[in-house]
């Protein structure tokens, strides 16, 4: 009798060890098959680039020199830049940034517009105590926080009633946020390229967190290869530039347009990603985008928008849920698809990551139940799992592709930054992915609840502005 009953438990382990094992492999499977797809997805993105890299490099630029910002002719028609900036609960960062930007751009022609609301006295008197003519507060009808797009759109509405009083016509609109660090040559850069472009983007360079290496570094990763290769591409090929949200300037003639068909507000106020979405509708309008890497000088560094971006763990998820919901789930639903095929090809990429998210945490499982699984089978006497033929493949090439995407992006760390962070971009990868699982979650989640309800605010995170003369 104990013979039979130890028999029938070793039976039970044996079954539930190789029911385990089916499904482990059948996991491994899926995501094996899965990030084939999205490697080679990527290999050809990272193709186009380096084509268009040795294009330029051996067509072009033997017959024309690089521009800088040093070697750009002014502007044919030089005109005068609204710079908008939304603002709630922003007290501890909008002096600060609003003191640098009136320094920064000097002498150039601008006049900036920052949207508060009434139920944030703190923030207007934070920009009050800066006695400048070339501010103006803009209060919101209602009491905050609403969408950014609405708060935008009351930045719209007050930059028409000071060209009416004033008796003149904004060239530019100009997005920043309240952390953000400008560059001094951010305004010269938008007179002459606004001149051919209907939006133009300058790159946005996370700046390094010495007391978050790991959480706020991964966005050094992520915007150095976005900002240096993706949308290089996405331009290449003739797909829509979305915009940043900060660090673009959309002509004053294109935003009149969409304010038009929009019944006179510009900003779509029922979307968490207005600056993604206006992009896209420039480019619908048959306004070109573009992405504006110059250099100051010769060798020098690039011109780009700097600021800090979430350090813990919470609030980074937080803003990548926004950007999920957004531009992966609201996107879909409200902005839909495209003929042109590169289009399309460029708004999948965008919308892919819940399904990115189940395919990562599926590849994670399935790693750990082999482990797990291996162990098991050392210590009970068993035959350690084997892979077939086809996921022995797969794992191969995935392993390849793997090692590449390490490198490329460690390159593109490094070009931007230095080596230390291009190493550090390596384990950060692993930071970015449990990021990306725990934010799609949430938005799905969050997505549901404001599908039901209706009730769409702005989910900002707390911002930090750095000392600006270490970060010039």
């Amino acid at each position: 009798m104990l013979v039979s009953k130890h028999y029938r438990i070793c039976r039970l382990i044996l079954y539930l060890f190789e029911n385990l094992v089916f499904l482990q492999k059948e996991l491994t499977l899926f995501a094996a098959i899965a990030f084939l797809i999205g490697g080679i997805d990527e290999l050809v993105i990272d193709m186009i680039w380096i084509s268009r890299k040795i294009w330029r490099r051996l067509i072009i630029f033997t017959k024309y020199d690089r521009i800088t910002v040093a070697t750009l002719r002014p502007a044919g028609k030089p005109g005068t830049l609204a710079v908008f900036i939304g603002a709630w609960d922003e007290s501890s960062v909008i002096k600060p940034m609003l003191r640098h930007l009136l320094t920064a751009f000097g002498n150039a022609r601008f006049h900036v517009f920052v949207g508060c609301y009434p139920n944030d006295p703190a923030t207007m008197s934070a920009i009050r105590t800066l006695t400048s003519n070339q501010i103006t507060i803009v209060i919101n009808k209602s009491d905050g926080p609403t969408t950014k797009a609405d708060n935008l759109n009351h930045l719209w509405r007050a930059m028409l009633d000071h060209e009416l009083k004033c008796i003149m016509q904004f060239k530019a609109i100009v997005l920043h946020d309240a952390e953000d660090v400008v560059h001094p040559a951010e305004p010269r850069i938008f007179d002459r390229m606004i001149e051919q472009f209907a939006f133009v983007q300058l790159p946005v360079h996370p700046l390094p967190d010495p007391e978050s290496r790991w959480v706020s570094g991964h966005y050094c990763d992520e915007f150095a290869e976005a900002h240096a290769k993706a949308l290089v591409v996405r331009e290449a090929i003739g797909a829509a530039v979305p915009a940043a949200g900060v660090g673009c300037a959309f002509s004053r003639e294109i935003i009149a347009t969409i304010a038009q068909e929009r019944g006179g507000a510009p900003f779509d106020a029922d979307t968490l990603t207005e600056d993604y979405e206006l992009g896209l509708r420039v480019n619908e309008l048959g306004g070109r985008g573009v992405l504006v890497r110059i250099r100051e000088k010769a060798n020098g560094p690039y011109v780009a928008i700097r600021a800090h971006f979430p350090a813990t763990l919470a609030t980074a998820v937080r803003q990548k849920t926004r950007w999920i919901i957004g531009i992966a789930l609201a996107g879909w639903d409200r902005l839909g698809w495209d003929r042109s095929w590169f289009e399309n090809w460029m708004r999948l990429r965008d919308r892919r990551a819940p399904l990115s998210a189940v395919v990562m945490l599926t590849g994670y499982v399935a790693f750990l139940m082999f482990l797990l699984l291996a162990i098991w089978a050392s210590i009970a006497g068993l035959e350690i799992p084997q892979f077939d033929m086809l996921i022995d493949r797969l794992l191969i090439v995935n392993g390849v592709l793997l090692l590449w995407r390490v490198i490329f992006r460690a390159t593109f760390v490094t070009r931007e930054y230095c080596w230390r962070e291009g190493l550090r971009s390596i384990p950060r990868i692993f930071i970015g992915n449990a990021i990306a699982i725990m934010a799609a979650r949430r938005a799905v989640l969050q997505y549901w609840k404001v599908k039901s309800a209706g009730d769409l605010k702005w989910d900002k995170t707390d911002h930090y502005f750095p000392d600006t003369g270490a970060t010039k």
